[in-house]
């Protein structure tokens, strides 16, 4: 199953050599607010002009009514995020579970197979990807500024997102104080032919994203090779084996893919979360991992993992 699902990405990128590339250009101007759209008195639609991008980028926050200062958790999608609001909100109970909480829990919107990070050239199926400037750089003092940020973050995703928040984690480390990872894979060595396939799948180029296999932008991306910057933070990674659990003994029209889609991917990344974890241990790094002896890659498990990951990054922050 492995070798045809490399031989398929390979045929993909082989292909996607006679897209044209273009290296987006440097950021000539600050990002700016176009609105704010108060969706509840708990939950906001923010409409940013990023000067990364391009283009216009709405994050939804949810936060508390009222009150000071408060902390920001940004808590990042999957391959396929929502289109009116984040499948954290839409598959999930996030909205009334941080509800009464004091900080902001910032969910952006868009971003399909990004991995929510910087592309070397733009694609043509997608335009033009410049997540970690936008999350890390142009996003948080707008938060701070319009929802009472008080500058300390964690960050935290599922699958692509959780991937995502360890990367951007070790490449800005004085930005979160924690990091969480549900169903992700933090080493993109392991991961390298997934991605690539997902982005492929998807219609883009994984040329465009960090170039080819082996270039130093792969490297320069990896948490398991980072994990030094890593060191003083609170880390949180929660994975399933890919056996049926008991969200699957439960009747929903998703009940065959979670098992024949969600399953290998659980217990892929299920190892690789044991091998990061060894990783970490091997250089004294604490990390609370949680692997349970059932579940698969779906949204019934991440939103167990969300309630359990809570206690220790909350905590972190300070919520």
């Amino acid at each position: 199953m492995r070798r045809r699902v490399v031989a398929a990405a390979v045929l993909t990128i082989a292909a996607g050599l006679l897209y044209p590339v273009a290296v987006p250009p440097a950021i000539a101007r600050a990002a700016q607010v176009v609105r704010v759209d108060e969706l509840s008195a708990t939950r906001s639609a923010i409409f940013i002009d990023s000067a990364a991008m391009g283009r216009t980028v709405e994050v939804q926050v949810l936060h508390p009514a009222g009150g000071g200062d408060r902390p920001s958790y940004y808590l990042l999608d999957g391959l396929d995020p929502g289109a009116a609001q984040s499948t954290w909100t839409n598959a999930t109970d996030a909205e009334s579970f941080f509800r009464g909480k004091d900080l902001n829990v910032v969910l952006p919107m868009g971003g399909q197979a990004s991995y929510y990070t910087d592309w070397v050239a733009d694609d043509p199926r997608f335009g033009r990807y410049r997540w970690e400037t936008f999350l890390t750089q142009e996003l948080p003092p707008i938060i701070d500024d319009y929802f009472a940020g008080n500058g300390v973050n964690a960050i935290g995703g599922l699958s692509m997102g959780g991937i995502a928040a360890f990367v951007l984690a070790v490449r800005h480390p004085e930005l979160y104080r924690a990091v969480a990872g549900y169903s992700a894979c933090p080493d993109t060595t392991i991961a390298q032919g997934a991605m690539m396939f997902s982005v492929a799948n998807r219609g883009g180029n994984p040329l465009n994203m960090w170039g080819a296999p082996g270039s130093a932008a792969w490297t320069e991306h990896n948490p398991a090779v980072r994990t030094e910057a890593l060191r003083g933070k609170t880390i949180f990674l929660s994975t399933g084996t890919g056996l049926p659990g008991p969200h699957e003994l439960e009747i929903k029209p998703q009940l065959p893919e979670n098992i024949f889609f969600g399953g290998p991917i659980e217990f892929g990344v299920d190892a690789c979360v044991t091998s990061f974890e060894q990783r970490l241990r091997a250089v004294n790094i604490p990390a609370r991992v949680e692997h349970s002896p059932v579940g698969t890659h779906s949204w019934s498990y991440w939103q167990d993992t969300l309630h359990e990951s809570w206690p220790t990054i909350g905590g972190a922050i300070g919520a």
